[in-house]
């Protein structure tokens, strides 16, 4: 080939990048219509499961769901559906294709919900969207969610799709690392991220020999989040509101079968070990130096904060060993309140509060006034992923 044409291929890979750094272009979340009051979930959840009886397990689940730090939570089951599915809420019955049929539907159409309001925000038509991430930890099916999505909103038949399942709550992170590569190295990309998680796979009564049941049943909730992202923001027309700067993702040492879920017969288990908490905390500085060492950032207090809150243990633990002002997790923890446990579209949900509160509070910054921030996904694995953000001022 000769040096000519070598040159054009170079400036043809060249024009197929952009400029920029990828940039949050809008947000939008979703939950379904019926909500749960924290305090009056445990006599529901042992009434409806047929489990009265079992008295000293229920105190233990109140204890928990009084120390989950959750005000309320949304779940598509209600008390009509779980009548109508009894092995659903049996301990361990087979009861897989009642989940499944359930979470087909949802799972898309709650996503659907999510990205309408994204795409409003966004302003700019569905035609522009070249690519679609689809998460989601249910409803497992072929041509899958993000097929489905495409459908219910119109988008067209070239987008380029990609579907993820099974990932569990770090997976928030996961497609804002992917995200950030297909928009920098696509020029003119705008990509769809829609993460839709509800619990009809992983409900189930109480069991005496498996306690970490209790956990997830106390502290899980069903909900939507999309992100649009791009590189180059067009002026005047789309609003960013956070730049991606740099990802990762890790497996802790020592780490493996602190958090697992599998799917069988009765739906999707989950088993946690007992020292998750101590598990991250332990190894979130490091995560935090290889992330922010690069731009000479060592105070912790100075970042603001995105991180996914699989229960309140995490926070405190994390929050103590960084000497963090109680302050830095306030969204997380505002999100942690009002919707519980949202797998992984709960660190989309807390980006949303953290900017509208920035505007709330007349902060100069959608950081809450700062500058950098970090995310950070935890799950299965135990995976740790981590998103370095910076905020941009805040739109009148």
């Amino acid at each position: 080939m000769s040096t000519g044409k070598m040159m054009d291929l170079e400036g043809f890979r060249k024009a197929q990048r952009a400029d920029g750094p990828a940039t949050i272009l809008a947000i939008g979340t979703a939950t379904p219509l019926n909500m749960i009051e924290q305090s009056s979930y445990p006599d529901f959840y042992f009434r409806i499961t047929n489990s009265d009886h079992m008295t000293q397990l229920k105190e233990k689940f109140k204890r928990i769901c009084g120390k989950s730090m959750i005000r309320k939570r949304h779940m598509y089951l209600t008390e009509e559906i779980l009548k109508e599915n009894p092995n659903v809420c049996a301990y361990e019955a087979p009861s897989l294709d009642a989940r499944q049929d359930m979470a087909v539907v949802e799972v898309p159409r709650l996503g659907k919900e999510a990205a309408v309001k994204a795409i409003k925000e966004w302003g700019q038509p569905t035609s522009k969207i070249t690519h679609l991430i689809f998460c989601s930890t249910s409803g497992i099916d072929m041509p899958g969610a993000d097929y489905q999505l495409c459908k219910l909103l119109g988008l067209p038949s070239s987008v380029k799709r990609v579907m993820l399942y099974q990932q569990g709550c770090f997976a928030g992170g996961t497609v804002l690392r992917i995200a950030k590569d297909l928009a920098e190295n696509n020029r003119g990309a705008r990509v769809l991220i829609v993460c839709s998680e509800i619990t009809t796979v992983t409900f189930r009564g109480p069991s005496d020999t498996h306690l970490d049941n209790l956990v997830g049943q106390a502290l899980f909730g069903d909900g939507a989040a999309a992100v649009i992202v791009g590189a180059d923001p067009l002026p005047e027309i789309e609003k960013p509101s956070f730049q991606l700067l740099w990802t990762a993702q890790t497996i802790l040492p020592d780490s493996e079968g602190a958090i697992e879920g599998h799917l069988r017969e009765v739906g999707l288990t989950f088993h946690l070990r007992d020292d998750v908490a101590g598990l991250i905390s332990n190894n979130i500085e490091k995560a935090l130096v290889e992330a922010f060492g690069q731009f000479n950032i060592s105070d912790w207090n100075e970042l603001f904060w995105i991180a996914h809150p699989g229960g309140p243990a995490i926070l405190n633990q994390v929050e103590s060993k960084l000497q963090l002002d109680t302050k830095r997790m306030r969204a997380t923890r505002q999100v942690l309140s009002e919707y519980g446990n949202l797998s992984s579209a709960c660190v989309l949900f807390i980006l949303d509060e953290m900017r509208k509160a920035s505007a709330e509070k007349g902060c100069p910054t959608t950081g809450e006034g700062l500058d950098m921030g970090v995310l950070f996904g935890f799950g299965p694995g135990l995976t740790v992923e981590t998103v370095v953000l910076k905020s941009v001022p805040v739109l009148p």
